[in-house]
């Protein structure tokens, strides 16, 4: 069995913090988001290789991430687009992943920005069981959530309708993005593509596979966070610290009021501030300030400043008068 994560996406609602940092890499507590997806696969002794299919951008961000990474399945696989309007889409990109890797076999699929709470040896046990396409369906809970994303109806567990991004929801079971096919189905992404088909929702492909045979869905309970916004990856590190703060041994607090979902990361430096429901990146400095709803990237210099829903990009400097 093989495994692809997708991680070729910009990002760009997460800006300037994914400017030039891959949003997989962005910690969630003491691990970051895409480790937490290696590890399932590498404890998983059916899957030989993982490919981690990524942009000509982030490339080299990749390769010296895996170098020095404990990980010994991961294999770059680099597709051919480097701004957001050239990329092909979920479904050309894998199709072009398995082109380009001669992938036979059982295929594994996941986004790697996807945070979720059960180990995907779990997900792979049921694919197995069926011998079909398979995908993960989550219960957002929420009708107007889950316009966002590709909805399926069920009979027991295999999928016999699919709405993609609906303005009216039948219903509130997602299909997230993590899916499996067998190897016989591989071919079929091709045939998908030279029909026309949308190449960028898989949503559509599952849609296109379950009008030609059984398609079944995998549901847990649990947690998933779709790391998309600052909103979304701020709720995947309250999951991450169980609602708590972690602060770094080498980083420095003093007379500083931190709240709850707080991460001040080494060599931090946060004095006579109140911070609530924050990302602190390694090396920045925060005085005299309040901030609330924010990510402070690398080396970021605040100083009395009040700040809510912020994204500050690396070796940023603010002060009182800079307008904020």
């Amino acid at each position: 069995m093989k495994a692809v994560v997708l991680a070729g996406g910009y990002a760009t609602r997460l800006w300037p913090i994914t400017e030039t940092r891959p949003k997989m890499f962005l910690p969630v507590g003491e691990n970051t988001v895409i480790d937490e997806i290696f590890e399932d696969f590498e404890a998983d002794d059916r899957v030989d290789e993982v490919f981690v299919s990524t942009n000509e951008r982030f490339a080299d961000t990749f390769a010296d991430y895996l170098a020095d990474s404990p990980f010994e399945k991961p294999t770059l696989s680099v597709e051919e687009t480097v701004e957001e309007d050239e990329k092909f889409g979920v479904v050309g990109a894998l199709a072009q992943l398995v082109e380009r890797e001669n992938v036979d076999d059982d295929l594994v699929v996941v986004a790697g920005d996807n945070m979720i709470s059960f180990d995907l040896a779990e997900f792979a046990d049921f694919f197995e069981s069926k011998g079909t396409p398979t995908l993960a369906a989550y219960d957002v809970g929420d009708r107007e959530r889950a316009k966002s994303y590709g909805l399926v109806e069920l009979d027991g567990d295999e999928v016999v309708n699919f709405q993609e991004k609906p303005d009216d929801p039948k219903s509130t079971l997602v299909s997230i993005a993590c899916y499996a096919f067998p190897a016989e189905t591989l071919p079929d992404l091709e045939t998908y593509l030279e029909e026309g088909k949308n190449p960028d929702e898989p949503g559509w492909f599952l849609q296109w596979l379950q009008n030609r045979g059984a398609v079944h869905a995998y549901t847990f309970d649990g947690a998933w966070f779709d790391i998309g916004t600052a909103e979304s990856y701020l709720d995947a590190v309250e999951y991450a610290l169980e609602g708590g703060t972690l602060v770094a041994d080498d980083a420095t607090v003093e007379n500083s009021d931190l709240g709850d979902v707080v991460h001040v990361m080494s060599g931090a430096t946060v004095t006579d501030s109140t911070i609530e429901r924050s990302v602190v990146f390694p090396d920045a400095t925060i005085t005299d300030s309040k901030i609330r709803n924010s990510v402070l990237d690398e080396g970021v210099t605040l100083e009395n400043v009040d700040l809510t829903g912020a994204l500050i990009g690396s070796y940023t400097s603010i002060t009182e008068g800079d307008g904020f």
